[in-house]
């Protein structure tokens, strides 16, 4: 812990109560006497929240995000799985279709997991795990309106709770407020000049229903995704996932001009479309618990704040409030967490209050960020319409590689390792390009593509049990 040059104990500000707010909290409370403001009223078990709706879609957290997690609430997985959550090995219980059109084999031992479970639990089990510290004050129905302070220095901020304006002070302030994040315009107010931007938006649209699994299937069944090809559009894509609760949660998805509806009639008709119709066969028999919801906020949405020509001291931005990207990738939450690790790591060296730190805190949260934006826009930059540019050359010739490294992945189990490093977020792109894969992409011994889903005859059988 940095050496303290005050008498006085640090405060620090998060702007938002969600997984990314509730997390920073938890890292900043061993520096600060922390306050977490919240525009909702936060539930107090797992339940639905007005400010979450992309919670009831498919969610996964990967494995360099689990890894994260437990960095930061050590026990915290542990926790989730005692209340319904499940470590499913990757490649053991995944039977996955790429966007390429290879299927995957199925491994008998696995090093990569993703923690599966529905986003109310997940959130619920933090936030309660969360706030027990006393250090951590959370502030609800509470509207963010400004930054306090100047262009070189935050100094607080100036909220709206029960129709009166007050001033927070604080010596950081972190903004986790997601999606609708508004720090452009306080900044801009700040006097900062705006920040780059990009945004790819292959126009996927989301439907997603819940389903009693079906059959003896609610014990463990693997997930089964069929992902969509950026080559062909509209592009369909779809997954299971197996949740707590003996449930199944199943997000349907599809771009312009083939967007999933949010008629239950048609929901597995529209499963039957996918590029392969295996999970409108899973479904035929299984009973829906909800009707369907659908969304269609997907947009990739990147800002730069690491490269501002000027950035204030006592402000840093996290989460998805950086970036948000097309929820069917799986890496938002992973990213999130390991941009948390990051803070931490810097606080770990440096006061919260030191001139640069925030400047530092943003540098060190845009690389898990830039590791799960190449990793979305790396396929989503195809779909007609998605980006004001086309794609460059030196994206159509790394998708090409990928599209080399996945086909390797499919028949080679050691390329597929390597590629489970880089989707499972525990190691950069850049690990593709190491001369071993290289060496297993290009000559590397390949086994003859699968004809169709690995699914075993006992987890078929299991469905109709």
């Amino acid at each position: 812990m940095p050496e303290r040059t005050a008498a006085r104990r640090r405060t620090a500000i998060v702007i938002g109560g969600g997984m990314t707010g509730m997390l920073a909290a938890a890292a900043l409370a061993d520096y600060a006497d922390v306050t977490v403001i919240e525009r909702d009223v936060l539930p107090d078990g797992p339940a639905a929240r007005k400010g979450l709706p992309q919670a009831r879609h498919a969610h996964v957290l990967w494995s360099g995000g689990v890894k994260a997690l437990e960095k930061l609430l050590p026990g915290i997985v542990d926790q989730l799985v005692d209340r319904g959550a499940r470590r499913s090995p990757v490649m053991t219980d995944l039977v996955s279709k790429a966007p390429s059109g290879q299927w995957f084999r199925r491994f008998t031992h696995a090093r990569h997991i993703n923690l599966l479970c529905s986003r109310d639990l997940l959130d619920a089990v933090i936030r309660a795990r969360v706030l027990k510290d006393q250090r951590i004050t959370l502030r609800q129905q509470a509207e963010l309106l400004s930054l306090e302070g100047s262009a070189r220095r935050v100094s607080g901020v100036r909220i709206r709770s029960a129709d009166t304006d007050s001033t927070l002070p604080a010596d950081l302030v972190i903004d986790a407020s997601g999606r609708g994040s508004r720090a452009p315009v306080w900044l801009q107010h700040l006097g900062l000049p705006p920040v780059a931007e990009r945004t790819v938006d292959a126009g996927v649209g989301y439907a997603s229903r819940t389903y009693r699994a079906p059959g003896s299937t609610a014990g463990g069944f693997p997930i089964v995704n069929v992902q969509a090809d950026p080559r062909q559009n509209p592009g369909r894509g779809g997954i299971i996932i197996p949740i707590e609760g003996g449930r199944w949660l199943v997000t349907l998805s599809g771009t312009r001009g083939g967007r999933p509806s949010g008629s239950n009639e048609e929901f597995v008709p529209f499963a039957l479309t996918l590029p392969h119709p295996i999970i409108g066969e899973l479904l035929a028999d299984a009973e829906p618990e909800t009707d369907v919801v659908t969304t269609r906020s997907t947009a990739n949405k990147r800002r730069y704040y690491e490269k501002a020509a000027r950035w204030p001291d006592g402000f840093a931005v996290l989460g998805e409030a950086v970036a948000g990207y097309n929820p069917v990738y799986g890496h938002g939450l992973s990213a999130a967490a390991q941009s948390v690790v990051a803070l931490r790591g810097i606080l770990q060296h440096q006061d919260l209050h030191a001139p640069g730190t925030a400047r530092r805190i943003q540098k060190a949260a845009a690389r898990p960020v830039e590791n799960a934006w190449s990793l979305a826009v790396g396929q989503d930059v195809f779909y007609p319409g998605a980006s004001d540019q086309p794609p460059t050359r030196l994206e159509r010739t790394l998708a090409a590689f990928v599209d080399k490294a996945v086909d390797a992945g499919s028949r080679n189990p050691r390329a597929l390792r390597i590629l489970l490093d880089v989707m499972s977020m525990e190691k950069p792109p850049a690990r593709l390009l190491m001369p071993d894969m290289l060496a297993l992409v290009y000559f590397g011994r390949k086994k003859p593509l699968l004809e169709g889903p690995p699914l075993t005859d006992l987890e078929r059988a299991a469905t109709a049990d």
